[in-house]
């Protein structure tokens, strides 16, 4: 073994460094680089090297996106003889915001060891051995790899700046994830129980009738552009024609700044058409909640593309096509962002396990699709752009 990891959730990542230095500082020269640290022995004899990185869910929020979900579903897959301790490291797991890596150039000794267990000790965490086993702050195993308990006393903690960020329980909250989670169950479609509620109705701030209709109509047009960029059209041709759909519409106000921006590039980026070219599938959810599409198929195949433009393309005006809305109810779209909540932390966990997303899934479906949805119930007050991926 060569490497040991810390867990941690924290408020002051601030204070990290001070205890790296607090355990190092006797018989050590450390250099730090940014968030890493080099770690030397000045002993004359055994000399060794530890580098040590820190990364926070603030700074390297990519590196939680794509692990933090790995490791949920790693420990919920193992068969705890205890499951009420299961419950507690995953709930410890759901509010981790601290990593510190630590590596030894060979491999880790009784004396490394004793000083990573200090580190642990002053930090506060859990310690992750390459094997699997988990470590309480103390030292003493929480969990082996087969799911045999440890001697540990294990009670999570997590630093007030998670837990306010943590979920709001309520009644409506559970019935609605119980419902998806049967679902799932049903479909062979594998879940976590730590994902949590979204807020109740009330606690939501869902855009109104006109304003989910002007987005709908505005993101259309610029899509048929991107499809024109994406499909290497004259772009000067293209540009005068869907910049005067917007005027007959009057919907130009309702693109985003990065649209009208690459609607109005000289020569628009290839990957960042194909990738507003995806947006046809939250196109598809928009109006479907407008009451033009009956029900939303599985995630695994695109929607119907030529539909989607006669929605619009077959209304003279945009109040022609603002009439025939049939708006579906609050709850319904509030199920929906629930099940794909859920559907996209199974296809965001299986990409990790390098596994094909479960039941023939397509992950860009399923995020078109929640962008759209946690946009139209007005999720942590996101913009359309900056959607939170977080599973």
């Amino acid at each position: 073994m060569n490497n040991f990891t810390i867990f941690a959730s924290m408020n002051n990542t601030k204070e990290i460094e001070c205890k790296i230095f607090d355990v190092f500082s006797k018989g050590f020269a450390i250099e730090k680089n940014e968030d890493n640290y080099l770690i030397k022995s000045k002993a004359l004899f055994n000399k060794y090297k530890l580098m040590v990185r820190v990364m926070s869910e603030d700074t390297d929020s990519k590196y939680f996106v794509n692990n933090i979900p790995g490791m949920m579903s790693y420990y919920n897959s193992i068969p705890f003889e205890d499951n009420h301790l299961k419950e507690l490291v995953l709930t410890q797991i759901s509010v981790l915001n601290i990593v510190i890596a630590i590596e030894c150039e060979k491999e880790i000794k009784d004396e490394q060891m004793q000083l990573c267990l200090s580190l642990l000790l002053t930090i506060g965490g859990i310690g992750f051995l390459p094997n699997g086993t988990l470590l309480d702050k103390e030292g003493a195993v929480i969990v082996y790899p087969d799911g045999q308990s440890g001697p540990s006393n294990f009670r999570p903690y997590a630093c007030t700046q998670k837990v306010r960020g943590q979920e709001a329980t309520s009644e409506e909250g559970h019935q609605r994830k119980n419902k998806t989670i049967a679902y799932l169950k049903e479909n062979g479609i594998p879940y976590t129980d730590s994902l949590p509620q979204l807020p109740p109705i009330g606690a939501c701030q869902l855009k109104a009738k006109e304003d989910i209709a002007r987005r709908a109509v505005a993101l259309l047009i610029v899509i048929q552009f991107a499809c024109d960029v994406a499909q290497g059209e004259n772009i000067e041709e293209s540009r005068d024609f869907f910049i005067n759909m917007l005027h007959k519409y009057e919907v130009e106000a309702n693109l985003t700044d990065s649209e009208r921006a690459f609607l109005y590039y000289q020569q628009p980026n290839a990957q960042e058409a194909i990738n507003i070219s995806w947006q046809y599938e939250a196109y598809w959810i928009l109006i479907w909640v407008l009451g033009f599409v009956k029900e939303l198929d599985f995630p695994d195949e695109v929607c119907d593309c030529e539909y989607a433009i006669q929605v619009i393309s077959n209304c003279e005006t945009f109040e022609q096509f603002y009439l025939q809305i049939m708006m579906r109810s609050q709850k319904e779209i509030m199920d929906e962002a629930d099940k794909i909540f859920r559907l996209h932390w199974a296809c965001v966990d299986s990409r990790i396990q390098e596994r094909p997303a479960p039941v023939g899934m397509n992950e860009s479906i399923v995020m078109e699709r929640r962008r759209a949805l946690f946009w139209l119930i007005g999720h942590q007050n996101e913009e359309w752009e900056t959607i939170s991926m977080d599973t």
